[in-house]
């Protein structure tokens, strides 16, 4: 039995857990900061950081409490590496690198992507190989994860991540921020024929938005009050999800692999996780909506699963790494 404590602030959410074996949740305490963020149409990097210095100690004693657990019931302690905002996760890294040497216990450094593709295996038996389509606020691809330690990256966004693109039609629509949950809820009063909105035509599995959020923008210069609003938001996520789907079960018969997972915030969508069920010719999974978003179980299960080594000392980077050239450890998940 392995217990990490885990702690993330990669972004805008405060937020520790231990989980036991990397599937058994024992306690989550997660801190937002939307309702900050929100007054300012977006994160503020340096907001974030110091919201999270104000709450970080709060947040790791209640997860401790909740597990009913003490520091020599732990096996180790888990941070995120990156890629999110470096003010952000330094915090994190920090406050992690503190206990570690402390408590006298290992300090294990995870990538945020890997993460949110291990939130699959919360609660859950699932195992590798699977595609995953990982889609957030700063991120989109398609994965092959041939093992717990091996994945490889078939195809990404070549400019707006979906979740940004999805927060900057939110702002063209007068939604507010976040944009991802407010076009979801109000697509479903929508006709998502109204409009037809183009797809980035790009190659192979990769992705482009940015198109999609300037058809967007010309549309609602031609159109006069009162606005479609609904029918825009069902007819921009018809288009975001359609491509979504085609892609990614392409890329699930080209590898032929059993199963397909999403994760990452949009993972939450409601209208992405119909059709891709519907569609899909092999079972699919998701985590449940509260680890869709970025939390501390997702770095905890990536702690055991597939954690980053060979990197001395454990360092902080904004931008994705090549997953490919990690250096993951596989002693126990062969």
């Amino acid at each position: 039995m392995v217990n990490y404590l885990a702690i993330e602030t990669s972004c805008d959410e405060t937020a520790a857990a231990i989980v036991e074996d990397g599937r058994r949740l024992r306690s989550h305490c997660l801190f937002s900061q939307t309702v900050t963020h929100a007054a300012f149409g977006g994160v503020v990097p340096e907001v974030a950081a110091r919201e999270h210095l104000e709450v970080i100690n709060q947040v790791i004693a209640q997860t401790l409490k909740e597990a009913a657990l003490t520091d020599k019931e732990l096996d180790g302690v888990a941070c995120t590496l990156g890629p999110g905002l470096i003010g952000t996760l330094l915090v994190g890294i920090s406050a992690a690198k503190a206990l570690s040497w402390s408590w006298d216990l290992p300090l294990i450094g995870v990538d945020h992507l890997a993460a949110h593709v291990c939130a699959n295996y919360l609660e859950t038996d699932l195992k590798p190989p699977f595609v995953a389509l990982l889609v957030s606020g700063g991120h989109t691809q398609i994965l092959h994860c041939r093992s717990y330690r091996e994945s490889e990256v078939l195809g990404e966004t070549l400019d707006d991540a979906v979740g940004e693109a999805y927060d900057k039609v939110a702002r063209l629509l007068g939604l507010g921020y976040p944009g991802g949950p407010m076009i979801d809820k109000l697509a479903g009063t929508g006709n998502c024929q109204a409009f037809n909105f183009p797809e980035g035509v790009v190659s192979g599995f990769n992705f482009s938005f940015s198109g999609l959020k300037t058809a967007v923008l010309r549309t609602l210069e031609k159109l006069h009050a009162p606005i479609p609003v609904a029918d825009l938001a069902a007819s921009f996520q018809e288009a975001v999800v359609r491509v979504l789907v085609r892609k990614t079960i392409e890329a699930q018969k080209r590898t032929g692999a059993q199963s397909i997972v999403l994760a990452g915030g949009v993972a939450a969508n409601s209208e992405l996780r119909r059709q891709l069920k519907e569609q899909s010719p092999v079972p699919v999974f998701w985590p449940a909506a509260q680890f869709c978003t970025d939390n501390a179980a997702m770095v905890a299960a990536a702690a055991y699963f597939c954690p980053i080594t060979g990197q001395e000392p454990l360092t902080a980077y904004s931008r994705s790494k090549d997953r490919r050239r990690h250096q993951l450890d596989s002693s126990r998940n062969q």
